[in-house]
């Protein structure tokens, strides 16, 4: 096998530095590099998927052929990337090629089959609603992202976080009055602005904060109408049927349950109307074709078996414009209809990047993120994002996501959250009451992501008080009160030989990483935690065996090395623990004495012979006085309720 071929890790739009070193063969390096002169869009004008399936040329002349050409090219693409990428994680697992072959480099993120571990990373929230205040719901979605945004930064990536807020709509007009405002444009200023705030109180990283009434975004989804038009996607006819106006979302009368919307929503009779509608009955075929080709596009595997069923099961032309109400984006060269609020919303992931005047900017957002690593959602919606939102680009030409993954829905003690229970779980109040990391950590930790959870506030106490409180904190708090009155308020000067036990708890933390970063990839964050939590367990059960306030008296070298290794441990967890709980984790940091350009992953390398890396502990530094970093809270008693 011939080795050492550089291979770009984008082969699609992004122009960003960002090389990769794959292990492949001559012949491979060469079809590769052919691939990327024939589909670059700066060679072309054509704008490709990410995948087989879903691509079209921008030029009319000649499409169908031109298709099926780039459509085999991007599935034999699509197939050496994921060879790539298997090859990629074998040699980060430690494996090397073939006839002394040099081991390739290893990602800053383990690649999948849906994302090269590398390359420029867009990921999404959905944008919100503002026809009501923020609940848990949007804070456990943002906060998802911003775990993975984070996770990806210090691994060295270079990320997009792109949040916002869906103001356009029916149900946003009708809030609006109801509310008192005249303006409806009040109205979502004021709403947008709790959102916002949210972000901030909840430490969310975003990059971008998308409003749907702002005029560069409504300007970006009056070009998608008119390219869909141009492309004879839309067309003018009528319309009547079952609505919902809470969700936004028309019904088949056999997805109707008790006269009610799936989601629970009362649904209304539109009267026969004139619409604009988007050909999705075209798309049955092209959908399904693309899910088969891409079986990592939407997660968990329950949730695209619900869609495949639901688009397998035939798909009707979608209403996607309105006349009984005004409160939208006009339709270009109609002002009598404004636009469905999902067309309008679902443009959000790519204005945010600047399209469409950036298209083919080189260096741009859009050069770079486009398409996005990861749009993260709520069930509900996962048919808008997974179905229509896919549908859409095809129709447009553009480049489909690479991923989409649907999380569940929190209910509160057993029951299903509504205001006409008053139990919705305010998370400003989870905040007030608990503390922003202590909060991140348990929505974060409590339930396998993509399943449904439930909230109690005793849960969230015992959780938060054994993992953080007891567990962490107070590890942290013995280590450093050891080495503080024992070392003279410095790390230890000096340490003795290792022993098999100290070896096995400074390779386990040395793995950490690369267990943690596989969970992330896949967006199994309850792993990432849970990965955490065991390798705290694992440094209790060290420090109570070692006994380093016992060695104290009787052998203080033994002591001194004792501390020093767990000491290292708690760095590699301090690091890990930032994308989670961020503030929290560089209090420890600081007392751990670790400086703050010394706190990425890349300074959890161990190339050093002696196993513990460039950045290990320095001996002899001088250590801030021990502090307390996690509360430890009250259960209430029986009949005491928490408002939360």
């Amino acid at each position: 096998m011939q080795v050492n071929g550089m291979i770009l890790a984008l082969l699609t739009t992004t122009t960003a530095p960002v090389i990769r070193a794959f292990t492949t063969t001559s012949s491979q390096v060469k079809r590769l590099q052919q691939l990327v002169v024939v589909s670059s869009p700066r060679t072309s004008s054509s704008f490709l998927s990410p995948s087989a399936g879903g691509f079209a040329t921008s030029t009319t002349a000649g499409r169908g052929n031109h298709r099926v050409a780039h459509r085999k090219r991007q599935q034999e693409k699509r197939l050496l990337l994921r060879d790539h990428s298997r090859a990629c994680q074998s040699s980060s697992e430690g494996g090397g090629g073939d006839d002394g072959e040099e081991k390739t480099t290893m990602s800053p993120t383990p690649p999948t089959p849906f994302d090269d571990g590398r390359s420029p990373y867009e990921i999404t929230t959905p944008i919100y609603y503002v026809n009501d205040r923020p609940h848990v719901g949007h804070a456990y979605t943002s906060l998802a992202c911003d775990v993975i945004a984070r996770y990806m930064r210090h691994s060295g990536r270079e990320v997009y976080f792109v949040s916002g807020t869906d103001e356009h709509g029916q149900k946003v007009e009708t809030s609006a009055r109801d509310a008192g405002y005249d303006d409806p444009q009040d109205f979502c200023d004021d709403v947008s602005r709790t959102f916002r705030d949210l972000l901030t109180l909840l430490n969310i990283s975003n990059d971008r904060f998308v409003r749907t009434t702002d005029a560069h975004h409504k300007a970006a989804v009056r070009h998608l109408w008119q390219t869909l038009t141009t492309n004879g996607a839309i067309y003018l006819g009528s319309y009547e049927g079952w609505y919902s106006v809470r969700d936004e979302c028309y019904y088949n009368e056999s997805e109707l349950v008790d006269g009610k919307a799936p989601t629970g929503a009362q649904v209304s009779w539109v009267k026969k109307e004139d619409s604009y509608f988007f050909r999705l009955s075209d798309y049955r075929d092209k959908l399904l074709h693309y899910y088969h080709e891409n079986p990592d596009f939407i997660a968990p595997e329950s949730r695209k078996n619900e869609v495949v069923a639901f688009v397998k099961g035939g798909l009707r032309d979608l209403s996607i414009s309105r006349t009984t109400f005004n409160w939208g984006v006009p339709v270009p060269g109609d002002d009598d209809h404004v636009m469905y609020v999902w067309i309008d919303a679902l443009a959000n992931y790519i204005s945010a990047l600047g399209y469409p005047e950036n298209m083919n900017v080189q260096g741009s957002n859009y050069d770079k993120f486009w398409p996005a690593s990861l749009h993260i959602v709520g069930k509900d919606i996962l048919r808008f994002h997974a179905v229509y939102w896919p549908a859409f680009l095809m129709a447009a030409d553009l480049p489909l996501p690479r991923r989409i993954f649907a999380h569940g829905w929190w209910t509160k003690d057993g029951e299903k959250i509504s205001k006409s229970l008053g139990n919705v779980i305010d998370p400003v109040t989870l905040v007030a009451k608990y503390g922003v990391d202590p909060t991140r950590f348990f929505l974060m930790s409590e339930v396998i992501f993509g399943n449904d959870g439930d909230f109690s506030d005793e849960r969230m106490i015992y959780k938060v008080n054994a993992n953080l409180s007891n567990e962490l904190g107070n590890l942290c708090q013995r280590i450093m009160t050891l080495v503080y009155k024992n070392c003279g308020g410095s790390t230890p000067t000096e340490i003795g030989e290792m022993t098999e036990d100290d070896i096995t708890i400074l390779k386990s933390a040395s793995t950490l990483r690369s267990r943690t970063g596989e969970a992330i990839s896949t967006q199994s964050i309850d792993k990432y935690v849970q990965h955490m939590i065991s390798m705290v367990w694992d440094a209790n059960k060290y420090i109570d065996v070692q006994a380093p306030w016992v060695l104290r008296k009787t052998d203080t070298d033994r002591m001194n090395t004792v501390l020093y290794v767990l000491m290292e441990v708690m760095r590699h967890v301090a690091i890990l623990y930032q994308p989670l709980m961020p503030t929290s984790s560089n209090v420890i940091l600081d007392q751990l004495g670790v400086p703050a350009n010394e706190r990425d992953f890349v300074h959890l390398n161990n190339d050093n012979d002696d196993g513990l890396g460039e950045y290990k502990i320095k001996l002899g530094r001088t250590i801030m006085k021990p502090m307390a970093v996690f509360p430890r809270f009250e259960v209430p008693v029986v009949g005491e309720t928490v408002n939360a």
